[in-house]
């Protein structure tokens, strides 16, 4: 599904490599965590994914699709099927819950009918029926980690891209939001997670790529938190 084939990334400006020939499959279901320390590479990696940042040399690959190589013109497309979740969660603040998640279908051109009909579904999936109209500052941390998350869904992406998605929670909250990637998942996309946070990593024991100075320096099938 997501191939890198010989990535690596300098930064010119400041001479730096920050990824250095990477060689990585991700298939179609899985459930793959990134862990190292900070600036290991990883968000440098994610990023690749949706061509925010793109590689020096080698190639990133959407099933045959070199992401590196699309124009601007079909990036919008491209993004159509990446769904995407932050530390920061990047809520409208004039909007309600139900107005941000619509929001990312109105952009995605969606009918008024299929708003109305997929918005509540998903904000029922992740927990917040009942806080379809309040705003993002009535809410606690993790309902907005909520929202984001459901608004990255709501256009049912084939791969969910989450950034450090609990950097800012509670473990409680943590947790339910875990819970939700991992139902999210187990529905049939993929998720690729990058976190700081050991517990979690040990605690689902799915796929764990360890990274460290701009390399992967090991993939486990069932690992564990270990750098």
């Amino acid at each position: 599904m997501i191939k890198y084939h010989k990535v690596s990334k300098v930064y010119s400006r400041q001479d730096k490599a920050v990824l250095k020939d990477i060689n990585l499959e991700i298939q179609e279901r899985e459930f793959v965590t990134l862990v190292g320390y900070s600036g290991a590479g990883k968000s440098t990696l994610l990023k690749m994914i949706y061509a925010e940042e793109r590689p020096t040399s080698g190639d990133v690959y959407f099933y045959k699709t070199k992401i590196n190589k699309l124009s601007r013109r079909k990036l919008p497309k491209h993004r159509q099927q990446i769904g995407t979740v932050f530390q920061d969660y990047k809520l409208l603040p004039q909007k309600n819950v139900w107005q941000n998640v619509a929001f990312a279908m109105e952009v995605a051109g969606k009918s008024e009918e299929e708003i109305a009909e997929d918005v509540p579904q998903i904000i029922d999936i992740v927990g917040l029926k009942n806080k379809s109209h309040k705003y993002p500052e009535e809410l606690s941390g993790g309902e907005q980690q909520k929202v984001a998350l459901a608004r990255a869904l709501v256009n049912r992406p084939k791969i969910l891209v989450a950034d450090e998605p609990t950097g800012n929670l509670d473990p409680i909250s943590t947790w339910e939001i875990m819970q939700l990637l991992l139902k999210i998942n187990e529905y049939g996309t993929t998720v690729v997670l990058a976190t700081h946070d050991k517990d979690v990593v040990n605690r689902i024991a799915r796929r764990v790529i360890s990274m460290d100075k701009g390399k992967i320096i090991k993939d486990d099938a069932h690992g564990r938190y270990c750098i």
